[in-house]
């Protein structure tokens, strides 16, 4: 890649794009996306924080994790009130669409998936909202996109207890109870150094189990959101230390 050349190519990119929160690119046969702060119009400019406050924050929090080698993906140009990285391949989310019929090559994407935040975790780093959507997936490297940006200052443990029930949930709520896959998943982040974290959620929601026999009645019924939590609760009350 010619920086120059390249540099040009955005810059037309962007002049097609006005305002646009993200969207993607080719050049030189390789795929690109491109974040810039957003336009907000009407009553959006007072519920939405500063974009391009929002847009450096996130640049920051990039360019934070790549020095601590974090998979994240690489930025390959940034300037004011934009930035370039390198696609980094479908997300998790996508591949359960793409792999419906292919459940051993689906079951490893997930088990990669979860050794992966085992490992961000393991090198005392948080996500915020691991989500299958924000985890992509690429012959056999995983990635973590859209990461929170303001974790500063908060109780690391904490954050790692979220992240993992959040990629739990995340897990039921596209999977539904599919208990045997998401076990193993769970298991491989177990093995793969989330031994510790997986306790201390474990503990952490025994004070919330109360909610299991509530929400009992709707585990097959309740809506997208609240379906996944009485499984979170169930992987806790069913899966063995």
């Amino acid at each position: 890649m010619t920086q120059p050349k390249f540099n040009q190519y955005v810059l037309r990119v962007l002049e097609a794009h006005p305002g646009e929160r993200i969207c993607s690119f080719e050049y030189e046969g390789k795929k690109y996306w491109l974040k810039q702060a957003e336009t907000l119009q009407g009553a959006m400019r007072v519920l939405k924080p500063n974009p391009q406050l929002a847009l450096e924050k996130e640049k920051l929090t990039l360019e934070h994790l790549a020095s601590r080698s974090a998979p994240v993906p690489r930025i390959v140009q940034a300037d004011k009130g934009y930035f370039v990285v390198e696609d980094v391949g479908v997300t998790v989310r996508e591949w359960l669409i793409l792999k419906s019929q292919d459940k051993p090559g689906m079951q490893q994407i997930l088990n990669d998936s979860a050794a992966a935040l085992a490992g961000l975790h393991s090198m005392g780093l948080a996500h915020g909202r691991p989500a299958l959507r924000d985890i992509s997936w690429q012959q056999g490297q995983v990635t973590f996109i859209d990461f929170e940006a303001n974790q500063k200052g908060k109780d690391m443990l904490m954050q790692q207890i979220r992240d993992l029930l959040v990629y739990i949930h995340s897990l039921y709520r596209y999977m539904g109870p599919a208990n045997e896959a998401i076990t193993q998943a769970i298991a491989s982040y177990r093995l793969a150094g989330g031994e510790a974290i997986w306790r201390e959620a474990k503990s952490f929601l025994v004070s919330w189990q109360w909610l299991y026999l509530l929400l009992r009645p709707f585990r097959d019924i309740g809506g997208r959101d609240l379906k996944p939590i009485y499984w979170v609760l169930w992987h806790f009350r069913n899966i063995p230390l």
